[in-house]
């Protein structure tokens, strides 16, 4: 499994949250299957999206695209750190 973490903040929580939710289309066509939305609690407009992906090579080509960082400006994205990551292991306790 492949999976995505992003951190980043935002500048107004609603306004990101809703061109988010425009581009689930967008994100489930890529191969996006699962998402997490978190945030700081000390900072709401700290917000990280763990997500679950159909391959790494499809969660990179969506996350840099040139449409998908016009959508990130227009959001109000402020610095996103993009961590790729592999499942190796996993269970239930």
């Amino acid at each position: 499994m492949s999976y995505v973490l992003i951190i980043h903040e935002v500048v107004d929580y609603d306004a990101w949250k809703t061109i988010f939710d425009s581009a689930a289309p967008l994100r489930k066509e890529a191969g996006e299957q699962h998402y997490q939305i978190l945030n700081y609690q000390k900072d709401p407009n700290m917000i990280v999206h763990y997500s679950r992906w159909s391959s790494t090579a499809a969660a990179k080509a969506f996350f840099e695209s040139p449409k998908l960082i016009k959508m990130r400006v227009a959001s109000g994205v402020k610095s996103p750190e993009f961590i790729y990551l592999e499942e190796i292991e996993s269970g239930t306790l």
